[in-house]
């Protein structure tokens, strides 16, 4: 797969929007080494606006990844909506001025939006990935794995830390 596939051409370009839908799948990702997603059916809905000075880039990705769960290390397919707006402007040394702009060389010819879905798609991830409960509201994780980490988490009660007792003495005076 060339990495053109993801490409906007700009010379010629005119000042307006333009609606362009792109296909990320297994291919994709396997290009990049350390993706958390493996394989994937996404489809990345890209609107460019144009402007004299600057353009406006609009990403929506949706469809479905699979990742790993973090408790069971099983892989499962997680739905992914996510919405990204970006700025590119032109200017002399290209450059990511922040999370929101972009700067491209004046009088570049084309623009490749792979790093940025790659980056938009990982972005719609949850921060914790782990297996949705099922109808019941029960895991859906391994019930072997979550029997070896039951066997091994250790529970610590050995009361209230002293120091903090005493921090709440303290608290209690103050405030009766």
């Amino acid at each position: 797969m060339k990495s053109g596939f993801y490409m906007i051409p700009l010379s010629g370009l005119k000042e307006g929007s333009h609606l362009y839908d792109f296909k990320i799948d297994d291919k994709f990702f396997a290009e990049f080494e350390e993706s958390e997603i493996k394989s994937a059916d996404l489809t990345a809905l890209v609107r460019l606006t144009k402007r004299s000075a600057h353009m406006e880039l609009k990403v929506e990705l949706e469809g479905s990844a699979e990742i790993m769960c973090d408790r069971c290390l099983e892989y499962f397919f997680q739905e992914i909506e996510s919405e990204n707006n970006l700025f590119i402007k032109y200017g002399n040394n290209p450059d990511e001025v922040d999370d929101k702009v972009v700067i491209i060389p004046w009088g570049e010819s084309e623009l490749d939006l792979k790093q940025l879905i790659y980056e938009f798609a990982h972005l719609g991830l949850p921060l914790q990935r782990i297996h949705p409960d099922d109808k019941k509201g029960n895991s859906s994780c391994n019930p072997e794995m979550l029997l070896k980490l039951g066997e091994h988490m250790t529970v610590k009660n050995e009361g209230i830390d002293p120091r903090w007792q005493e921090l709440n003495k303290l608290k209690d005076n103050l405030f009766n």
